[in-house]
């Protein structure tokens, strides 16, 4: 990655789930930018932060927290505060894909399923808002996915809570826009992490995906990365209550 956003350098940055998947690239790639990275994991993630280290010179501040325990997740963004100066950018991307069938899906699936792919979002958008407000601004991103967007079966409860990140977006981009923080989302198309070869990914499934892509590709995790730093960046200032769709093409909209 050879894009340079000056502006991030030394920016207090909080990412949930930024030790696997996508969420570790866009973990190396703001530190690349030379911000100050909190994350948190379920997983251990200590290795990840010591390759990390070697890779980029800096270190994350890796917090193992669940985030659909709110008090446990408000603990974490506390801690990177106290870490690294208040958040000044959010990036809400942990979130399970778990393919389920709606006749299945019992009452307290669907809540843990709200619970880490929608309250886990607006909770951690709460939480940093306050000091936000009070030092002037700041970014949040979350991620949403084109899952909803093109209608896909075999995961409604994942669908219904992508759909609610980009109401979320929108409001608090409407309610906090006075007060100069920015809240934009981005929606990736099938990004091929591990978890996705190991647990979806399909020769059949793969190549019926990419038929309906204008570029004819396979995403990978990497190419999710500066569309986050874009819209964290001053580069994308004039920018609120977007979704900034990345999918190689599928969903086209205007």
């Amino acid at each position: 990655m050879n894009v340079n956003f000056s502006d991030l350098a030394g920016r207090s940055v909080f990412i949930t789930g930024g030790g696997s998947g996508i969420g570790a690239a866009v973990t190396e790639g703001f530190l690349r930018q030379n911000a100050r990275v909190a994350f948190v994991q379920r997983s251990d993630a200590s290795g990840f932060c010591d390759d990390m280290e070697k890779r980029t010179g800096h270190r994350p501040l890796y917090i193992s927290c669940d985030t659909t325990h709110t008090s446990a997740l408000k603990a974490a963004l506390d801690k990177a505060a106290e870490a690294h100066g208040p958040v000044e950018i959010l990036v809400n991307n942990a979130a399970n894909d778990q393919r389920h069938a709606t006749g299945e899906v019992d009452e307290n699936y669907w809540d843990e399923a709200m619970a880490v792919n929608l309250k886990a979002y607006f909770f951690a958008c709460q939480h940093v808002i306050p000091a936000m407000r009070a030092t002037g601004g700041g970014v949040i991103v979350n991620f949403t996915s084109i899952s909803y967007m093109m209608g896909n079966a075999g995961y409604p409860a994942y669908t219904t809570a992508n759909s609610g990140i980009t109401g979320l977006t929108r409001s608090l981009a409407r309610e906090f826009g006075p007060d100069n923080i920015r809240v934009n989302a981005i929606a990736p198309g099938w990004v091929l992490t591990q978890k996705q070869k190991d647990m979806w990914v399909t020769a059949e499934t793969l190549a019926a995906h990419i038929d309906r892509q204008c570029l004819k590709k396979e995403l990978q995790p990497e190419e999710m990365v500066e569309p986050v730093l874009f819209l964290a960046s001053e580069a994308s200032r004039a920018m609120t209550g977007q979704v900034l769709v990345a999918d190689g093409g599928v969903v086209v909209t205007g």
